[in-house]
């Protein structure tokens, strides 16, 4: 009979600035299907949402930012 030995090796994940950051604003009111898209700046998919809330008086959206992290092991 073999066993096995298990050990904890502890590993942080970072946010990688050098990937960048998407940012999208998606409008939640029922039988609305309009985004922003996806954005590089954060202020453009917010700015969005003003000129949607302007237009349509829609007032609730879902924000989604996507950005890239890296895992390393701890030393």
């Amino acid at each position: 009979m073999s066993r096995s030995v298990m050990r904890f090796v502890p590993h942080t994940i970072r946010h990688v600035p050098e990937g960048g950051a998407t940012f999208e604003t998606f409008c939640t009111t029922s039988g609305c299907d309009e985004t922003s898209g996806p954005q590089a700046a954060q202020d453009t998919a917010q700015d969005w949402c003003l000129r949607h809330t302007g237009r349509t008086g829609h007032d609730l959206f879902r924000r989604v930012v996507t950005d890239y992290a890296r895992v390393t092991r701890d030393e």
